[in-house]
């Protein structure tokens, strides 16, 4: 369950906040937005009304919590690197949204600065596969939530085996060209295509799971597998 070095992942996304919202929606053909759209869903399923969203970002998954959830939900961003959390911030006052029930603060995943059993529901989107250690950040999350509180993790996984030479090929060869075209930097999204291929597949995310206290834990492919949804209630 280990992972990439914390100071090289946040020099990569410093680097790139100011362009990340683009690059993403460019580089994803806007599929990010279902696939957002799909998390959203799954979270309105049960009550949650405490919130935390994890590696937040630019915050498009916290102000699509927003919209999707009951106005009376606190939600909370956090993120460890600080200009994406400048764009979060600038974006949700464009909104007009208050900072008491939409709030971002730095922090890391690997010790979260929250007493045992806050939320109801903890969300991270394409951020586990970031984290120096796995095992360590899902023991953490599984702290913090409530008893029965639940766990979605939206993420790149390993795609269906007949998609992956065309998937990997545009990975390695064709989306960091494109990458610079939009961001200037190149170097960050090869660091994209090495950190999807190193992570676990979607029966591989479902054991690290179990193996950190979840349960009743299910999973859908989304896009020929190129992302899973999982979810996780954290023991009563």
């Amino acid at each position: 369950m280990s992972g990439p070095d914390p100071a090289s992942v946040r020099a990569t996304f410093e680097r790139v906040a100011h362009r990340y919202d683009l690059a993403n929606h460019f580089l994803s053909g806007g599929i990010d937005y279902i696939w957002r759209n799909r998390l959203v869903k799954l979270a309105g399923k049960e009550n949650c009304s405490r919130v935390l969203d994890l590696a937040t970002g630019s915050g498009d998954v916290l102000f699509a919590l927003r919209e999707g959830l009951p106005p009376s939900t606190h939600i909370t961003g956090v993120d460890f690197c600080e200009p994406m959390l400048d764009q979060a911030r600038r974006k949700r006052s464009l909104k007009g949204l208050d900072e008491e029930s939409n709030g971002f603060i730095s922090g890391d995943c690997l010790k979260l600065d929250f007493p045992d059993d806050s939320f109801d529901l903890i969300t991270i989107s394409f951020g586990l596969r970031n984290l120096a250690d796995r095992k360590r950040g899902l023991s953490e999350m599984n702290r913090v939530l409530k008893p029965n509180g639940r766990l979605i993790v939206l993420e790149f996984s390993q795609p269906y085996f007949w998609f992956r030479p065309f998937y990997y090929f545009y990975l390695r060869f064709i989306l960091p060209w494109m990458a610079r075209f939009v961001t200037g930097d190149r170097d960050a999204y090869l660091y994209l295509g090495t950190s999807i291929s190193e992570f676990p597949d979607r029966f591989g995310l479902v054991q690290e799971f179990e193996d950190t206290g979840f349960d009743r834990i299910r999973f859908s492919a989304l896009t020929f597998s190129i992302v899973a949804l999982h979810e996780g209630h954290k023991k009563g």
